[in-house]
């Protein structure tokens, strides 16, 4: 059985180990969101992870609402990347950049007062960190079907820049509210046109920009996040985003992430992992089966049962029945707890 130790594949990129650095938000950039030189430090220090995947780098102005967060839209800032990219490899490490845009979260006065945009006229609940403090979200206007491929060039350009830069792969990041999940939840996506409605639509977004980054930087250095539960993200109420996947059989996982056709070792080890059945979307057996509460792996019917009976034990050793009568008074004594 392979050990935390043992060397790994993950697409192009051979890790020496199994672990993987996760990206974390560190603000260590200039109001220029270009690196600074205690980034190189940091990540230098962490190169004997397996892989370390960096903070989220905004892919543009637009997009990118976080104070002294970085970003890859520039030459001053790819060579800033760059410089910490040459200390990782020099150390023996093997980083990828984790490329955002943040949509609705981004507070005008990172726009110089322009509105965010999102999939909906809507707005991000609480309040946003800025140079000025917290101040409370605007409202974001709904991006227009025709400003998409400005933005999928956007993330294209991102994605080359940051293989210029020496990164060694790319991760969206397409969870947590920001502007990809916010076209995936139907509670903040209320479009009626091709990428708003039902789930082909919704995931639409992250189809076609997750093939712009494979078609610029390959699929073997192309990769995503899991999806979020958070409910701070303004989607409270709404159901798990990976069931988008699991319902529609035009996957990203399955179209983009693996040169092998849909259906092979990816497509058999997501439904052996989450139980989704073989088949088209729109058949009433993969429909009825590829439920949104879907557990990973489903308690056995006894271990069930085995709680049940337990409950209703505890509730009837705090219970006096009397004879002849079938209204039940509560014990003097503490009832059974187990």
């Amino acid at each position: 059985m392979p050990s935390l130790l043992d060397p790994i594949k993950i697409g192009a990129n051979e890790a020496p180990n199994r672990i993987i650095m996760a990206p974390m938000t560190r603000a260590r950039g200039t109001r220029g969101h270009v690196r600074t030189p205690i980034m190189a430090t940091y990540y230098s220090q962490r190169a004997s992870a397996g892989l370390i995947i960096t903070e989220a780098i905004g892919v543009s102005r637009e997009g990118l609402g976080w104070p002294f967060a970085t970003g890859v839209w520039t030459a001053e800032q790819v060579a800033g990347w760059a410089m910490v990219t040459d200390a990782v490899h020099e150390a023996g490490g093997r980083i990828i950049a984790q490329l955002w845009h943040m949509g609705r979260v981004v507070h005008p006065s990172f726009l110089e007062d322009a509105q965010p945009v999102s999939a909906s006229v809507t707005k991000a609940p609480g309040h946003a960190h800025t140079y000025a403090g917290t101040q409370p979200y605007t409202a974001a206007r709904s991006l227009r079907a025709d400003e998409i491929p400005r933005l999928l060039q956007d993330f294209r350009a991102g994605a080359r820049n940051a293989i210029e830069a020496g990164f060694d792969g790319i991760q969206l990041h397409a969870s947590n509210g920001y502007l990809i999940d916010q076209f995936l939840r139907d509670s903040a996506n209320f479009r009626s046109d091709g990428y708003g409605g039902p789930i082909q639509n919704r995931i639409r977004l992250l189809r076609e920009v997750t093939e712009a980054v494979a078609h610029e930087v390959g699929v073997e250095r192309t990769g995503g996040t899991p999806f979020s539960e958070r409910r701070d993200a303004g989607c409270a109420g709404q159901r798990s985003p990976s069931a988008l996947l699991l319902r529609s059989r035009s996957s990203v996982v399955h179209r983009n992430c693996t040169s092998r056709t849909p259906g092979t070792t990816i497509g058999r080890h997501l439904r052996r992992r989450l139980s989704a059945p073989a088949g088209r979307p729109d058949t009433p057996a993969f429909q009825r089966n590829a439920h949104p509460q879907l557990r990973l792996r489903p308690r056995p019917r006894s271990s069930r049962n085995r709680c049940r009976r337990r409950r209703r034990h505890s509730f009837r050793s705090a219970l006096h029945f009397k004879p002849g009568s079938r209204r039940a008074h509560r014990k003097r004594t503490p009832p059974f707890s187990g």
